[in-house]
């Protein structure tokens, strides 16, 4: 992965216009929904702790998606206006939600909400803030919190099979897909890191937050072949049909959780 993997994937996810990021998840939200990785319990008491964020405290989330960071939360006892741009993520977010009267779904993309007079404990991005203009994102979220207020930046990185198996696809991928070489790279914990302490470097050069900090957790899922193929249709780099056909052996993933 280059060095300006993170200023580009800014760049090319935060400047698309706002009917491009209202539907760009809506053909694939229900494999979203059901195939996308979790953040794991210990990863949400974690960023509690780290945020040190109140009981009850108030979240605003951007980007919810079918409400996967929002569930666990929620469960805790959070207040969340959580939005989500894409009308088929927001009803199914909200089928999710339907027993949390503490959540909030809202269909509208971060640039079209208005700020309240009332502020929030913290604001939430989970596998979401690449798709705000840094330009927007940072000074909004900032107008959005209360004092001392928390930003939050959650993400499942890109799925990585095993070495041996990567070994296997690489040959694939370059020679049916060479356009979709993010995926086709096997990185290891610390290459992750420093691309990360990079974008965290473009988090405090922002001039709104700083006390940053970051950790990550690695762990595994494991798919069938049909449910691994439906996870990469819903990233943006695939966006295209799948056969599918009778389920299939299991592929180990890792991912980080940032």
């Amino acid at each position: 992965m280059q060095n300006n993997h993170w200023k580009d994937l800014l760049r090319d996810y935060g400047d698309k216009d706002l009917e491009t990021k209202k539907s760009w998840y809506s053909p694939v939200a229900d494999r979203y929904n059901r195939v996308r990785p979790r953040y794991s319990q210990e990863m949400i008491i974690r960023v509690i702790e780290v945020a040190q964020l109140p009981q009850k405290a108030k979240i605003l989330e951007l980007g919810c998606g079918p409400a996967i960071a929002t569930l666990p939360f929620a469960k805790l006892g959070f207040f969340l206006v959580s939005l989500e741009p894409s009308e088929a993520a927001y009803h199914l977010a909200k089928q999710n939600c339907v027993e949390f009267a503490n959540v909030e779904i809202k269909n509208l993309t971060f640039e079209e909400w208005e700020v309240p007079d009332v502020k929030f404990d913290a604001v939430l991005a989970a596998t979401s803030w690449h798709w705000l203009s840094p330009e927007t994102a940072y000074p909004k979220a900032y107008e959005a919190m209360k004092n001392n207020g928390s930003l939050i930046l959650l993400w499942n990185t890109l799925p990585q099979p095993s070495y041996e198996i990567y070994l296997i696809l690489k040959d694939i991928y370059q020679s049916i897909a060479p356009d979709i070489p993010l995926y086709a790279s096997y990185q290891s914990a610390e290459e992750h890191q420093e691309i990360f302490e990079k974008f965290s470097k473009d988090i405090l050069a922002s001039g709104y937050f700083h006390q940053l900090v970051y950790e990550n957790v690695n762990h595994e899922v494991t798919y069938s072949i049909t449910d691994y193929l439906d996870l990469l249709s819903t990233l943006s780099a695939y966006r295209c049909s799948i056969n599918y056909g009778k389920p299939l052996p299991c592929l180990n993933a890792r991912f980080l959780s940032e």
